[in-house]
C-alpha cells in the first residue's frame, strides 16, 4: 500500500483544510469488484471506527462537508475525482483505493467508468451536512468546521495509522 498526501488551501470559495487529503493506494486489495469487496471495504471502516456507512458513487458536482471528514473506499471501476475546488487537483481513483477527505474540502467527480462505486463513511459521532460554495455560506461552514474533532482512528490502519499521526502534528503546528 501506497499513501500519497494532498495539500489544498482556502481558495476564497471553499475552505479546504489545513489537514491533507490522505490517498491509500492499493489498500484493500484482492476481493472481486462488487459485494464482497463492499462488505470487504465496510468492515474495514466499521472496525476502525468509521460508521454510518453507504454505497453509491461520488457526486458530479463540487461540494463539502462542514461537520465531518470522509472516507471513500472504491468497491468497483475507476473514476478521475477533484479535490480543492475549481482549480483543485483531480485524482484518479480505482478498485482498492480508498481517499480520506478532511472536513471542509471540495470534491468531486469528473469522468468515471460506468460501474464506479464507492463505500463513504464517516467517524463514529460525525454526520456530514452539504454545502456548495455559495455566497453567504462560509461563515456558518468556517464556524462549524473549527468544531470537527480529529478521527480516533485511521479508517484504513486503526489507532496507530498514519492519518492520526500526520493530521495530530499538522494540527499541533497550526494552532
Amino acid at each position: 500500500m501506497i499513501i500519497e498526501e494532498v495539500r489544498l488551501s482556502d481558495d476564497g470559495r471553499f475552505p479546504n483544510s489545513r489537514l491533507p487529503v490522505l490517498l491509500y493506494r492499493d489498500a484493500v486489495p484482492g476481493a472481486a469488484p462488487g459485494e464482497e469487496s463492499a462488505k470487504s471495504i465496510e468492515a474495514l471502516f466499521s472496525r476502525n471506527g468509521w460508521g454510518s456507512s453507504w454505497r453509491n458513487g461520488v457526486f458530479d458536482y463540487q461540494h463539502y462537508h462542514s461537520t465531518a471528514h470522509e472516507a471513500l473506499g472504491v468497491f468497483a471501476g475507476t473514476a478521475t475525482v477533484q479535490l480543492g475546488g475549481e482549480g483543485g487537483k483531480p485524482c484518479d481513483l480505482a478498485r482498492g483505493d480508498v481517499v480520506v477527505i478532511p472536513a471542509g474540502v471540495a470534491h468531486m467527480r469528473l469522468r468515471s467508468s460506468p460501474d464506479f462505486r464507492v463505500v463513504g463513511a464517516y467517524p463514529d459521532g460525525q454526520s456530514p451536512d452539504m454545502c456548495y460554495g455559495r455566497d453567504g455560506e462560509r461563515p456558518a461552514a468556517d464556524r462549524r468546521l473549527a468544531a470537527v474533532p480529529l478521527p480516533g482512528q485511521d479508517p484504513v490502519e486503526g489507532a496507530r495509522g498514519t492519518l492520526g499521526r500526520l493530521w495530530a502534528e499538522v494540527n499541533r503546528l497550526t494552532i
